[in-house]
């Protein structure tokens, strides 16, 4: 299937927060944690773990829980790999932050922080929980792009559970430069479901999820989870 949008390039965010903190002379926590994001999502684990040294320490200064739940959102990716536990601890709070605060965006990037966590390391009905709560922000605020993201990791997490056919229908809708490159597991899902349906099952599945409305999408997740988290929580 082509892309139906234009590459992200983390990269490009990542040079553009130095060059402002060069230019402004200061440890500006918001540019700081973008930083810290973009080199995460860029594959550059060992430069954003770097980076993010002191910078919950920094939001925590500020008083701002805007910032302080930023930070710790992009501790969170940059230590999910070499400390999941800690990523998980930091998102969860920065979760609980966000949520008291009123900050529904920072809330709706650190709970699908948390579901890919979860997912991958934890819990996977913790994750479908995560994914709900950010599917449901975004498609409540008309967001007809970043829903993709949740959505992504939703289909990867539906392929690890052996939910195929789900999984292909909501890949369909959240294929795109930008998920395939934050979400690398998204890909190989993607990869994985080809193989264990076949190719033309495969595409037939997507096209359908592609041509869904953000609402129709956003309701046939929904009742996915349900079911998912049904199994998981009663076995038979």
């Amino acid at each position: 299937m082509m892309s139906r949008r234009k590459p992200g390039k983390p990269e490009r965010l990542a040079e553009l927060c130095r060059a402002q903190l060069a230019r402004r002379r200061d440890n500006d926590v918001h540019l700081r944690a973008w930083l810290v994001g973009a080199l995460a999502l860029a594959g550059s684990g060992g430069e954003a773990m770097d980076s993010a040294d002191g910078l919950i320490e920094a939001a925590e200064a500020t008083g701002n829980p805007h910032l302080l739940a930023l930070a710790l959102g992009a501790y969170g990716l940059a230590f999910r790999d070499a400390d999941p536990v800690g990523a998980l601890n930091a998102g969860g709070r920065g979760l609980v932050i966000a949520q008291d605060s009123g900050n529904r965006t920072i809330a709706s990037t650190l709970a699908n922080t948390l579901a890919r966590l979860e997912a991958e390391h934890g819990d996977p009905v913790a994750a479908l929980d995560h994914l709900t709560l950010a599917i449901r922000n975004y498609h409540n605020a008309g967001d007809t792009t970043t829903i993709r993201n949740p959505l992504a990791v939703l289909a990867a997490l539906f392929d690890r559970l052996g939910r195929y056919e789900p999984a292909a229908t909501i890949a369909g809708f959240a294929v795109g430069a930008m998920t395939e490159r934050a979400f690398p597991e998204f890909t190989a899902a993607i990869a994985h479901l080809r193989e264990v349906l076949g190719e033309a099952t495969y595409e037939s599945l997507a096209r359908k999820g592609e041509t869904m409305t953000t609402a129709a999408i956003a309701t046939y997740a929904y009742d996915q989870i349900d079911q998912a988290r049904t199994e998981l929580e009663h076995p038979s």
